[in-house]
This record gives C-alpha cells, structure tokens and sequence, in this order.
C-alpha cells in the first residue's frame, strides 16, 4: 500500500524537517498559505536563515527527502527564493508527493505560479512529466482553470508540447474544454492560447471525443439548464466556437464510422435540430460556412433542410401564441435563407413529408414551396460569385482577408453579408427545451 507506507514517512521521518523548513521561511501550519510580500532585505534575511538551518541538518539520514518535500510545499506557496535554496542543496526537482503524487511544477501550476512555474524549469524540471495517478502534464492542468492562464503562457513560452495527449488521448485543448461547464469555468481565453500556439483542433481522444464534442455536451446541457443558465452557457459555446472554427473546425462533421449514423454528435446537426432554441449558434455556423448536411456521410446522413422542417412541425405543436408561431416560422426562414445564402447551390428536396392534419401544415407547405421555387430558379451571379470568393478566402473568419482584397468598400461589404442580419429581441441566447408554450 505505497499510499500509507508513504503518509507514515512523511509523519513519523522527514516530517520534523520540513515543519523546520516551512517555520524558517514563515509558513508554519496554520498560517497564511498565500505568498507573502518580501522586501529584498526580508528575502535576504530568510535565505539566510534557511541556509544555516540546511547547513545543521545536512548529516540527518532524511535530508533528502526532507528538502524535497519541502521544496514542494514552497513550490505550492510561491516561495521562489526558498525554492532556489532547497534546490541548491539537492532537492529533487521530480520529488513526488505521497499523497497526491504530484511534483513541485505540477503543484506550482495548480496553485496559479507562474515565477516559480518559470523557476523550476530553468532548473531542468521536465516540463512534460505527467503524475502517475492522474496521468497529467503540467501543461494539462494549467489548460484546465482560467486562472492558470499565466502558468500556460509560462509553459508554452520554455517549450511545452502544446499536443502532447495522456493516456487517454486527451490534449491540453481537449483538456480546456473539457473542463468548462460555461457557468463557473470559463476557458475562453485559455483555448485562444493554445489554439495560437498550433493546438491541432481536429485532435480526438481514444474513444473519439473532440473539441467540437465536447461543445455538443454542453449545448445539450443547456437545453436542460434554467433560462439564465442557458444564456450563461450560450455565451461561452459562441465563444469558443468562434474561436474553433478561425482555426479550421468542421461543425457538420459526424464523428461516427463510416456507414453509421451518428446526428447528435455533430454540432451543426445539433444546433438545427433546435434551431430556435440555439439560434445564434446556427446562424454563426451557418455564416462561417458550416455545411447543411453531413460533410462526411453526405445527404444520407442527415440535412438542414429536413432537421429545420421537423423542428418545425414539432415546435409549432407545443405553441398556443399564434405570434409565438409567427416567430418559428419567421425565425426557420432566416435559417433556410442563410443555408441558401452561403451555398447558393444547395439542393433542396422536392418533396417532404408534412402531416395534414397538422393545424399548421399549411404554413409549412407555404415555407417549402417559397424555398423549393428559390432554389429552381437560377442563383443570381452576385451570389454565385460571392460564394466562390468567400470559399477561397477560408478558413474563418473572412473580415480581415475580405478588408485586404483590392476592392471598393461596397463590395467588400457585399462579401461580408452576416453584418447584416440583426437578431429580434429575445433571439440572441440560448433557451432551454422547457420554454417553449
């Protein structure tokens, strides 16, 4: 049982040192376990004592382990110059904590500290050591809070693998999302960095998770989240879409083995399927370029055209408002617009299946005909062209490549047509599947 072979040492062994150590430099048991502020005289003043206290103990049978494990509660403290001194008299830099079984730079890293992050691998700390029980880099658990962003940069700056996986197959950026519930964790800015850094964001895990599955996960959670849950969560998927589909996501991609159909993992599928419960995240995708059906199965797998019509039939009969009606008739226009608009040869079906005794079926069949008789007339050259153009300026977003073409501003502007469509009150968030009357 390493665990309590390991407790009973630190006890009953080195224990007696460290509780030294800790006492010289100020941090004692009980006290403050935020860094404190030391003017340079103080600092000089506490080295000093801690070398004479190293220099008494040197012969103790335990030293090394002592200063090790002291190294590694200054680590956890921020103590930088305490820190030089332990390891000036051979503290391990790979000491692990029998308990946690984390190093001095994992548990820098989980305590947000940069300067001693940066410290301990000047002093050759491997920067990619991953801990046994949880199979986690430095880099991972710095990918994993918003607060630890500093400790990412640190990282990322002495040559952090920005894609190295664990066990699992799970990268730092997979970690980001991972961790990010949109409500109390926001990694917005962590992914932003690592995504700078060349994360590869088509990266998968073992059992296929990716970055756009993890937005899926939380999407569907906010179906089923409170209003400002849902709202809450929402800010933070459009963010970090954003972010995903600047550096080359495919949103309308299933995951799922050829041959097998897989709707609900793909986000584009997702955000149709509730398209006027996630309606500014269909509308971004669509305006980034998301295919409107499966970019890897094809139509057999699933299309806009038809997720948007059965979201439709299904909302319609939940509604008792005919002006909330008006709206989800309104608000599935705007998306088949925006489909047609991006890809204007987009191949609609001809016919679709529309229930009769549906009080609303003649609306449908109204919204279908428009859309077929759009489609069967031939597509205006402007859009054939602004498709074309905006296709060879990928990835997304296009607003600085469209800025650098040499072309007048009023074209420019033609080539930029999601600056346009200004959201109703009330269509600009998330809501959750129980609103709907």
């Amino acid at each position: 049982m390493p665990f309590l072979h390991g407790f009973r040492r630190i006890i009953y062994e080195y224990q007696p040192l460290v509780d030294a150590v800790l006492c010289v430099v100020g941090l004692e048991e009980g006290t403050n376990t935020e860094e404190r502020g030391c003017s340079p005289e103080e600092e000089d003043s506490l080295c000093g004592s801690l070398v004479e206290l190293l220099e008494k103990e040197s012969q103790s049978t335990v030293f090394e382990e002592g200063i090790s494990y002291a190294l590694f509660r200054v680590a956890e403290r921020g103590l930088v110059s305490a820190a030089e001194v332990l390891l000036r008299y051979g503290a391990d830099l790979n000491f692990e904590d029998p308990v946690s079984y984390y190093n001095p730079l994992h548990i820098a890293v989980l305590r947000n500290k940069p300067k001693m992050v940066r410290m301990l691998v000047e002093h050759g700390a491997d920067i990619d050591k991953r801990d046994r029980i949880h199979e986690s880099s430095p880099l991972d658990l710095a990918s994993e809070e918003a607060e630890r962003v500093a400790c990412m940069r640190t990282l990322l700056d002495m040559g952090a693998d920005v894609n190295a996986k664990d066990k699992n197959g799970k990268s730092p950026l997979l970690h980001a999302l991972a961790s990010s519930d949109g409500l109390t964790v926001h990694n917005t800015e962590n992914i932003r960095l690592l995504l700078q850094r060349g994360a590869d964001v088509h990266a998968s895990t073992v059992d296929g998770e990716t970055a756009v599955s993890s937005l899926v996960l939380l999407v569907k959670e906010a179906l089923s989240a409170s209003v400002e849950d849902a709202a809450e969560i929402g800010r933070f998927c459009l963010r970090a879409t954003r972010l995903l589909l600047t550096h080359g996501s495919d949103p309308s991609s299933c995951p799922a083995p050829d041959g097998e159909e897989d709707v609900e993992h793909s986000l584009t599928a997702t955000c149709l399927e509730n398209f006027d419960l996630l309606f500014p995240l269909a509308v971004l995708l669509l305006q980034s370029g998301a295919s409107f059906s499966c970019s890897r199965h094809g139509a057999t797998c699933w299309t806009g055209y038809r997720l948007v019509f059965m979201r439709l039939q299904v909302a319609l009969l939940d509604c008792s408002d005919p002006r909330q009606s008006a709206e989800l008739l309104e608000q599935g226009e705007v998306i088949l617009d925006l489909a047609r608009m991006f890809s204007p040869n987009l191949a609609l079906p001809l016919d679709l299946p529309i229930p009769d005794q549906s009080p609303h079926s003649e609306a449908l069949m109204n919204l279908h005909r428009r859309m077929v008789e759009q489609q069967t007339s031939p597509s205006p050259l402007r859009c054939i062209c602004r498709a074309f153009i905006r296709g060879h300026l990928r990835p997304w977003p296009l607003d600085d490549r469209v800025k650098a073409l040499p072309l007048p501003d009023r074209l420019k502007e033609f080539l930029l047509p999601e600056h346009s469509l200004s959201p109703k009150p009330g269509w600009d968030c998330f809501k959750p599947q129980h609103t709907v009357q």
